[in-house]
């Protein structure tokens, strides 16, 4: 299986991601990994640390003459940010010492006050360096590995916003991996051109205002293959994974396979996926397939073979850059507003870019549970193997 652990702070001097588990013989480079953070970075109402955040990645250990070796693959992301500014080697140095400015005016919505009762502390950088959404480009780094790892099953997880505010997008259909160059151009990454175009106006709006917005994404992943997961056991369901790594983002606050919150109001008569035998696929000696994709491309806990869908839903960022929201203050007990710390007007964009790599993560994990193989050869001859049983 794959593991992978994130560390580092979010102005602190970097991030890095340890990945284990990988195959050898994996082809990869710095420039992979550099082209999904860049994606990261993208969307309408990001903030200007975008601009100039460069996320320089390092290949530490793991890869030797552009293939992995089969060890635990690591990878620095310095914090451009960190080098840019003596404030930052003063705030967030490891050596002894004191901040001459605690933050102590806690954010409704964000870790700060939580973080700070839990762990004991009395200033919320503590809290928030860590609990920031910049630590989502380690994982960006770590999901751009796993999509290469996938890539090998002919697997393409790609992202898409549906909704932004009260913007959403109207029509039926779906981006696919070759539609992907279009969804980064647009500025909001939707698919939906006069949905994009609301979704604009709602962000000019809420920018005027100093407010923040949220809104959905969708996470396509095409070519999975049949049998990830496992109905067995309830920690192997691909559903439970999906949805336990997908809230696990920054400002998640619901996570859906498929229409699984519009299909909760249907009769059961109206809410599965007609199974049909197709003559016409494998080649001309037929498969099956579903007609639909309520379902998301699971049944029970495993991937049907079908198209996977998965749906985030991404609250409003709990930093405004016009702070409003009621709060107390931790020292004096008084009530205040919420502190100002650079922040975006939205981040939607880029939290489909991060359910992406999660997503991909989770199927890796599983393609390599099912499939295994200590080389990418064997990886790719097992899974074709188990495909030759299929009925």
């Amino acid at each position: 299986m794959l593991r992978y652990l994130t560390a580092g702070e979010s102005h602190g001097q970097a991030l890095v991601v340890i990945l284990e588990g990988l195959p050898a013989g994996l082809e990869l480079t710095v420039a992979d990994i550099q082209s999904e953070l860049a994606r990261r970075r993208l969307g309408y109402g990001r903030g200007p640390r975008q601009r100039f955040e460069q996320d320089e990645v390092t290949l530490i250990g793991g890869v030797r003459h552009g293939r992995t070796l089969g060890s635990p693959l690591a990878i620095e992301i310095k914090n451009s940010e960190w080098f840019r500014s003596d404030k930052w080697h003063e705030e967030m140095s490891p050596a002894p010492g004191v901040t001459n400015d605690p933050l102590t005016s806690v954010r409704p919505g964000h870790a700060d006050l939580v973080g700070m009762q839990k762990y004991g502390f009395t200033d919320a950088r503590d809290v928030l360096e860590r609990a920031s959404a910049r630590e989502t480009a380690a994982r960006v780094a770590a999901g751009a590995v796993a999509k290469k790892l996938l890539a090998e099953l002919g697997v393409s997880v790609i992202s898409h916003v549906i909704q932004m505010g009260a913007a959403r997008a109207t029509g039926t259909a779906r981006p696919t991996p070759a539609d992907l160059p279009a969804v980064d151009a647009d500025e909001v990454r939707c698919f939906d051109a006069a949905a994009s175009a609301a979704m604009i106006d709602e962000v000019k709006a809420a920018a005027k205002d100093g407010d923040s917005l949220g809104g959905v994404v969708e996470v396509l992943a095409y070519g999975v293959p049949v049998g990830l997961g496992s109905h067995v056991h309830w920690d192997r369901k691909i559903d439970a994974a999906l949805a336990q790594a997908v809230m696990s983002i920054q400002a998640v606050k619901g996570v859906e396979i498929g229409d699984g919150f519009e299909v909760a109001g249907r009769r059961g008569s109206n809410a599965h996926d007609a199974i049909v035998w197709d003559e016409s696929l494998n080649g001309g000696s037929g498969d099956y397939r579903r007609e639909s994709s309520l379902a998301g491309g699971t049944e029970g806990g495993i991937t049907t073979g079908e198209l996977l869908v998965v749906r985030a839903a991404m609250k409003p960022l709990a930093t405004l850059n016009r702070p409003t929201l009621k709060t107390v203050d931790v020292v004096t007990k008084e009530a205040t507003v919420s502190f100002k710390e650079r922040t975006d007007v939205t981040a939607v964009p880029a939290c489909a870019v991060v359910a992406e790599t999660m997503v991909a993560l989770v199927l890796a994990t599983e393609a390599q549970r099912k499939f295994g193989g200590d080389s990418v050869a064997e990886f790719v001859g097992n899974a074709k193997a188990f495909k030759a049983t299929l009925p």
